[in-house]
Formats: C-alpha cells, structure tokens, sequence
C-alpha cells in the first residue's frame, strides 16, 4: 500500500472479494528535509504523508498494517545506482529496478515471511495464462499501463503476485474508490520519480556525491570542439536545452563518452538510429535460438514499434527496428512484446 488510490482500491476490493488481507508499505526513501532552491518543501510518491495515508485506509478497512524500512535496500540498490549511471554517461530508470528489486525481491519475500499466499499491487498490467504459463499482458487502460516497469518478473513471482487492477480503467477505480469511501478517492498522482520530487536530478546527484564538477569538452559529431561542460551527469541523449552552444542550427546531445569525459552533440536527424544493443536481457519465454519478430518499447511512453531481436551468446541482444527511432538512451530499459504480452527486455547499451 503506496497510499495512493490505486493500491488502496485494491486492497478494498480484495477484502470484498473475501480475502484476508493485510497492508504493506515500504518505507524507502525519507525526505522530510528535501526541499526545493525556492524552500518549498515536497510530498511525492512514497513520502511519509503516503505511509501516513496507507495506514489511515488500513485502518479504516480494519486490516493489520505493516511499515517495512527498506531504506538502506533502496539506498544501495536505487540511489547509487541512479548516481553511478549518470556518472558512466548512461540514464537509469529507477523505476524499474525498484519493482525488480524492492517490490518483488525484498517485499515479496517479507510478504511470504508473514504466511501471504500472494503480494497484491495496484500496477495496472494483468497475469493471465497464456501458452500454459503464467505470462505479463498489458492493463487493458492503454494511458496507464505499466507492464514496462515490470518485464523483469519471473514466472515464480507471477505466480505469487496479483494485480486486481489490470483489467479496469483509472476512470473505474476512482469509482471504486468512492463507492469504499476511501480517503484517498479524489488523491492526485505522482508524477514525479519519489527521490526527485521538484524534478532536479541534477542537484540531487550533487547532494549525494558533492559539487566535484569533471569539466569536460562539449564535441560535435565531426569533432570540433564547441565547448565546455560542468560533468557529463548534467547531460542526456536527446537534451537541448542548457547547452548554450552557437551554430547554424539547433545541436541536440547525440552521445556521452564518459572514458573521454565528452558530451557529443549533433543535429538533430542524428538522434534517429535503427539498430542498438542490449545487455542483461530477461525472458519471460524460453531464450530465441534464432531472431525474432517483435514490438519493442524503449521507454515508458514510447509507442511499441515492430524490431528484430537477435539474441546474443552474452546473454544480451541486438535490435534492428523496422524504421528508425528517436530517443534511444543507453541506460534505459527495452521491453519487447507480442501483441499485448511482455515476452521480454534488457538494458540499452
């Protein structure tokens, strides 16, 4: 229970539906001090005030109620994470190592610990038999799917996982919200990453590892030198605001070379490719002995668009998209899909 509308809902339901439930939330990330350049300070996804909220609708559906501090877990296995990528050049999606490893590793396990037959969560994506095993299908609400965030789950984790709310609409669950009387029924969402509230990363990286800005050369493609950068970790692939270089027409980061300490900038037609290369690929069906047809995801809100997948004896893969995308970011996640179902996805490289 995040303290949000969603996993509230589901545990109403799920005490509907006659299960004996309890409420978890995960105590990760305390910024009660965190506030922004201008002293306002936040509240976002997993904050104190949502723990705060989880156990007021625990109370209120009369349920036992459990705070879990992972913080260190989320320290070591997150935040550092997040720094040491930008660091190497790369931009981390957080999100998706906190289902893998937080959700449904440590939680998952405490859940079980507690004599739980399954972990419920509020992500709208569905498990569904699929080929005589358990397979990821997207929610069937295209606008909130969340099936990306979750193609690192193993078929043993599906099999102790429910997502009651895959096959509704947000519009539903807030109905259902209201009909529960839940407090959190009318409850905005979090938008932002929960360790990121005002959306500086940039500050926050500095906060963690300190102000040490490596300058470096800002180079175009060709090779000539435009300019100097304050640490490449200030830079992503598709940025163009905040270069304040002057050429003929506008420069887009096009690459990060972090053993040269040089941000690559180019025109814009260079931010479009149509082959990458993944590594620590999972697979949610047995690994393709031979390339393979399918539509691949390169990050949250991208569209899935038909590619080839090669898998490669490194235990990662190639991928050559039929037509050439924009916004291929090393660092992030990959998913591929058949139809509706995850059947795949790694790390861009």
């Amino acid at each position: 229970m995040s303290g949000g509308v969603d996993s509230s809902v589901t545990a109403a339901l799920l005490q509907e539906q006659g299960y004996d439930v309890i409420g978890m939330t995960m105590q990760i990330w305390d910024y009660s001090s965190f506030t922004a350049e201008n002293g306002e300070s936040f509240g976002s996804c997993c904050s104190l005030d949502d723990v705060y909220d989880a156990r007021r609708v625990a109370e209120s559906l009369n349920i036992p109620f459990y705070v879990i501090n992972f913080e260190e877990d989320f320290q070591r296995h997150v935040i550092d994470n997040f720094c040491d990528e930008y660091f190497a050049g790369r931009t981390p999606n957080p999100c998706v190592l906190c289902n893998q490893v937080l959700k449904f590793e440590l939680l998952l396990r405490k859940a079980l610990e507690l004599e739980a037959d399954f972990m419920a969560t509020g992500h709208y994506a569905q498990i569904l038999q699929r080929d005589a095993q358990l397979a990821l299908v997207k929610g069937i609400d295209e606008s909130k799917d969340q099936s990306y965030f979750l193609f690192t789950l193993t078929p043993e984790q599906m099999a102790k996982t429910l997502f009651p709310l895959g096959g509704m609409t947000k519009e539903e669950v807030r109905a259902h919200a209201l009909r529960f009387k839940l407090r959190v029924a009318e409850k905005a969402e979090s938008q932002d990453i929960c360790f990121v509230p005002d959306g500086n990363y940039v500050r926050f990286i500095e906060a963690e590892r300190g102000a040490d800005r490596k300058n470096g050369e800002i180079v175009h493609r060709s090779g000539k030198v435009l300019g100097q950068h304050q640490g490449i970790y200030r830079y992503t692939v598709g940025q163009r605001k905040g270069l304040g270089l002057s050429w003929t027409e506008p420069l887009y980061v096009v690459g990060i070379d972090a053993d040269c300490n040089q941000v690559i900038v180019g025109e814009k037609h260079l931010l479009s490719r149509g082959d990458f290369e993944l590594h620590r690929c999972l697979w949610n069906i047995p690994v393709p002995q031979e390339p393979l047809q399918v539509e691949c995801r390169i990050r949250y809100r991208h569209q899935p668009v038909a590619a080839t997948v090669t898998p490669l004896p490194d235990g990662g893969a190639s991928i050559l998209f039929h037509q050439p995308q924009k916004g291929i970011t090393p660092g992030q996640a990959a998913v591929f899909y058949h139809g509706d179902r995850v059947i795949g996805g790694g790390w861009i490289a």
